[in-house]
């Protein structure tokens, strides 16, 4: 038994791999954790399949498991949760995940948006935040390139809409 990659302290076979493999996440908080630790086990189908409708139209698998694999992932943290108990129809993450990336390290910020689908929890999208000025470090994300925020969308479908 291994540490689950999502930071929980338990093993990942009693904490994200059930969910991975297909069991119904009984939280918002609980399928946050198990589409980063599917991110650190390049399963792609799981990231897929825990997305809402709405979201799986731009699902890029190919993108997103080249995304992953060329990823060292470092950890997750859980800055804060709202609402996404057993008994709610939605509820929102905040989280820092932690990663390398062409030798880099990088850290993705974001508040994930869920909700439920046939009565299991989906990840619906992110809230937008307040804009900050920020200062590029790397070159510029192609049109056609995986978006940066791990979606497994390419950059033109997800955060490069509004650019």
């Amino acid at each position: 038994m291994s540490n689950c990659p999502c930071g929980s302290g338990k093993s990942y076979e009693a904490c994200c791999g059930p969910i991975v493999a297909g069991t119904p996440a009984p939280t918002a908080e609980a399928l946050m954790r198990s589409r980063y630790s599917a991110y650190v086990k390049c399963d792609v189908a799981h990231l897929e399949r825990s997305l809402s409708a709405d979201q799986r139209k731009d699902f890029a698998a190919e993108d997103a498991k080249k995304w992953a694999q060329s990823s060292e992932w470092l950890g997750l943290t859980i800055l804060r949760t709202e609402q996404g108990g057993e008994k709610d129809k939605l509820g929102a993450v905040e989280f820092s995940a932690k990663f390398r990336n062409e030798g880099k390290d990088q850290e993705h910020f974001e508040t994930a948006l869920f909700g439920r689908e046939e009565g299991r929890w989906v990840y619906t999208g992110q809230v937008d935040g307040p804009g900050q000025t920020v200062r590029r470090e790397t070159p510029k994300i192609g049109r056609n390139d995986p978006c940066s925020c791990g979606s497994g969308k390419k950059y033109k479908k997800c955060c490069g809409v509004a650019a």
